[in-house]
């Protein structure tokens, strides 16, 4: 084996290697953190606590708002604990509804 091919075979590892770690960086979420780190931001930064949620298949849905702020955010939480924003926004309000009976139309 001459030096030029040991150069390329060792060039194209480094490049393999390197192009499977940006590809594994990249799969993983960038707006998802520990449960516990995204509830302290989202008080800390916007005054937001939690007013909703809902279980889904895998994940807990939860909405978080402030009312001094008006701001919200949709987080889904999966099993092992990562949390993840979904959606966020302006002019949130706090609406109890009543249903209307079943069969009759919204």
């Amino acid at each position: 084996m001459t030096k030029m091919t040991a150069k390329l075979i060792v060039l194209s590892i480094a490049l393999a290697s390197g192009a499977a770690t940006l590809a594994q960086a990249e799969t993983q979420p960038r707006n998802c953190a520990p449960r516990d780190t995204v509830i302290e931001r989202l008080a800390a930064k916007y005054g937001e606590t939690r007013k909703s949620i809902g279980l889904g298949k895998n994940a807990v849905m939860e909405v978080f708002a402030s009312a001094a702020t008006g701001t919200w955010t949709i987080t889904l939480t999966t099993t092992g604990g990562l949390t993840c924003l979904v959606a966020s926004g302006q002019a949130f309000e706090n609406m109890a509804d009543v249903l209307p009976p079943q069969g009759e139309a919204v």
